[in-house]
């Protein structure tokens, strides 16, 4: 189902429902009312409110939500309001937690209120000034995440707004909806990522209650055709997880053909070498826990919704975590790579941008921090460095030094003053062609003659860009001009040597992104990888905090 984007949906289903006069609501009582208006104006003044122990997050579209309806409750269609409790108890779902929301706050008010015939006006504000600050936590969280993804990562450059659109009128016409619980529903994901990581959520729990799978000893790695007092044990393993289809040798001792299946549908499925053999890496993965993994799905949940939303047609996403490129055109799948990343000491950034031109035979001008700690210290161990690695040493001018002239013992990174530039060729450390989308970070993809490294699980091995595997059948699914930019062409213009620049028609958006349980465009599978630069606890933990209050969008302070 191809999604409505936020600003349609807001258009079509909320805008309408301004024709309703605030007099088919019941009259509010003006008691009520005036401690409701009282209560606003503590809001602005002091930018706090608490209700008894309940901390209100929405101070500066709570107010304006109450003021432009004269301060009178908002909350008087019943159904409404079971529609909201419902969402509530339904958040955990998302990957949220109910208790964000004042459930207990909201379930003790209800059962208040249910209890006697003529409630307390405090009591009835309490009640309608709890219900809007829960919407308004669960609107925010649907559309932004609960996590400041800016706060955590200085690099972060992925911003969404509700664009001109009033929160408070937005927050008002869902209060004044026919049905408020199929309204939030509407607005929920239903990216196929979304899909895919809430069914593995659900199943991922339903696995912990059962009391998760069994740790498997360690011993000598087992291949097929081999018996083993373990393998009943790794059969219940994988069945539990649903990558052992067949069910009925679960006590078999022998590594069969249906176990060595299985074993590399949990190898694929984990970012490992898929060639059947249990060892010691997929041992150990196979004994990571039950509750491991379902952190691993919140809190991917959660970088979900800073991103996948009213996202482009045609983009390329890198993986950081996965190790993998991909570039999707019209919603479908038109290339995908192995990938090469930074090492854990310069590591890539996550950030956007768009890809604008290609280069064929690039040089490649070494970056300030690659000259410091690398190039520098390698010339000055070997006098033949430069040229073994092509490279030259280039004037501020554009012209080439001669090495032999020059000091090297004096210079470090800063008092260098020549830049040292890698000719084209089969050596260079960007290969046969690069992908630039301008970044602060000056980091791209290309190509790389180290090929070799992509065979390996873990690929942490570059400076911080993207070395990416067949680069010239992106080049041409990027050109789109099969006549003079075919794979061929392609080849023949990198036999010359000649650098070559090439403008894209239009950029297309980059997204460097990290996610360490995902789905993919070939199965409905949740694929789970390292967190290979200890990102995702802190997601976790603020995730698991109770909700501190913050408006970036929904209002400003």
């Amino acid at each position: 189902m191809n999604r409505i984007p936020l600003k349609s949906f807001v258009i079509m289903y909320l805008f309408p429902l301004l024709i309703l006069p605030f007099t088919t609501l019941l009259a509010s009582d003006e008691a009520v009312q005036e401690i409701i208006r009282s209560r606003a104006e503590h809001v602005q003044q002091f930018k706090e409110m608490y209700l008894q122990d309940a901390s209100i997050s929405g101070i500066v579209v709570l107010p304006k939500l109450y003021e432009q309806r004269d301060f009178r409750p908002a909350w008087t269609n019943p159904r409404n309001v079971e529609g909201l409790l419902r969402i509530i108890g339904e958040m955990d779902r998302e990957g949220l937690y109910p208790a964000d929301y004042h459930q207990e706050k909201l379930g003790d008010l209800k059962q208040q209120l249910e209890q006697t015939d003529n409630p307390a006006p405090e009591l009835l504000a309490d009640f309608d000034i709890a219900l809007s600050d829960a919407l308004t936590r669960i609107v925010y969280h649907i559309l932004f995440g609960k996590v400041d993804p800016e706060r955590l990562d200085a690099n972060w450059n992925i911003y969404r707004e509700i664009e001109d659109i009033e929160p408070a009128t937005w927050l008002q016409n869902l209060i004044n909806s026919q049905d408020i619980y199929q309204a939030l529903r509407e607005i929920m994901p239903d990216e196929r990522f979304f899909v895919v990581l809430r069914k593995g959520l659900e199943e991922y729990r339903t696995i912990a209650e059962n009391g998760g799978w069994p740790t498997i000893p360690e011993g000598p790695v087992l291949k097929k055709d081999m018996s083993d007092e373990r393998i009943p044990l790794i059969r219940q393993r994988l069945q539990i997880t649903g990558d052992l289809k067949d069910s009925q040798n679960l006590q078999d001792q022998f590594f069969d053909d249906a176990l060595f299946e299985a074993v590399q549908h949990f190898q694929n499925r984990h970012g490992l070498n898929p060639d059947g053999v249990i060892g010691k890496n997929t041992l150990e993965t196979m004994n990571v826990s039950v509750q491991k993994r379902i952190e691993q799905i919140l809190v991917n949940l959660e970088r979900g919704r800073w991103v996948y939303r009213d996202i482009d047609d045609e983009f390329i996403l890198v993986n950081i975590a996965g190790f993998k490129a991909n570039y999707i055109g019209d919603n479908k799948l038109v290339w995908k790579a192995r990938a090469q990343v930074g090492k854990d000491y310069r590591r890539t950034p996550i950030f956007k941008a768009e890809l604008k031109y290609l280069v064929f035979n690039p040089t490649w001008t070494v970056p300030p921090t690659i000259l410091k700690k690398d190039v520098l210290p390698a010339i000055k161990r070997d006098s033949t460095y430069l040229e073994k690695k092509n490279m030259k040493v280039i004037d501020r001018s554009g012209k080439p030094v001669n090495p032999a002239s020059l000091d090297w013992s004096k210079y470090t990174g800063k008092n260098f003053p020549y830049s040292i530039r890698q000719e084209p060729g089969p050596s260079n450390a960007l290969g046969r062609v690069k992908f630039i989308f301008p970044n602060k970070h000056f980091v791209f993809l290309h190509d790389t003659p180290s090929k070799e490294l992509f065979e390996r699980e873990t690929r942490t091995f570059s400076s911080g860009c993207i070395r990416v595997e067949n680069p010239f059948h992106l080049a041409e699914a990027l050109l789109k001009n099969p006549e003079n930019w075919n794979l061929n062409k392609i080849e023949q213009l990198i036999e010359t040597g000649k650098t070559k620049t090439v403008y894209l028609n239009k950029p297309i958006p980059v997204l460097l992104l990290y996610a360490t349980a995902f789905h993919t465009l070939d199965d409905d599978n949740v694929h789970f990888r390292n967190d290979v630069y200890d990102r995702d606890q802190a997601i976790l933990k603020e995730l698991q905090e109770h909700f501190k209050r913050k408006e970036r969008h929904l209002g400003k302070n």
